[in-house]
């Protein structure tokens, strides 16, 4: 019911408001803000409008930065933790060149991790490289634990 009375009594309405839908002096032709629309003369807006490009690009600029610093990260914890590179995230650490950091304290903990890894690694590279024979050794703690009951046997009275 509402569809057809905004048909049939809405053309008229729009005349009887003043205007065909659009807000007078707001907007130019083309749908764009204009200086009148916003009170302010040709060198205020023209003004304005330079600063609005300059904020855009100094955005652009950081969000660029963070997201090649957020890339880096990503190409370290790979490295770090040997997983397949991303061909994205190094074309986008390239991309943004040497103009990425990577804060300070997650510096230090990858360093502290590496050290870390370092250490483990040489220990078990060390125990995988060892030839042992559990069997052997296994034999060699039995024997012992024989001989070390006998000796007990020998020289106590309650055993």
């Amino acid at each position: 019911m509402a569809f057809l009375m905004q048909q049939m009594m809405g053309d008229k309405l729009k005349n009887f408001m003043g205007g065909g839908g659009e807000d007078s002096g707001a907007s130019g032709g083309d749908g764009k803000e204009t200086a009148e629309s916003k009170g302010m003369t040709r060198e205020e807006f023209e003004e304005y409008q330079r600063q609005l490009v300059e904020e855009k690009i100094q955005r652009d600029k950081e969000f660029a930065s963070r997201k090649a610093e957020r890339a880096n990260l990503r190409v370290l914890l790979r490295d770090k933790y040997r997983l397949p590179q991303s061909a994205q995230d190094d074309a986008t650490v390239q991309m943004a060149g040497d103009d990425i950091d990577v804060p300070e304290e997650l510096a230090k903990m990858v360093d502290e991790d590496e050290e870390q890894e370092e250490k483990n690694d040489s220990f078990m590279a060390k125990l995988q490289n060892m030839d042992v024979d559990f069997e052997t050794i296994k034999t060699t703690a039995q024997t012992t634990m024989t001989e070390v009951k006998q000796a007990a046997e020998e020289k106590c009275v309650l055993m």
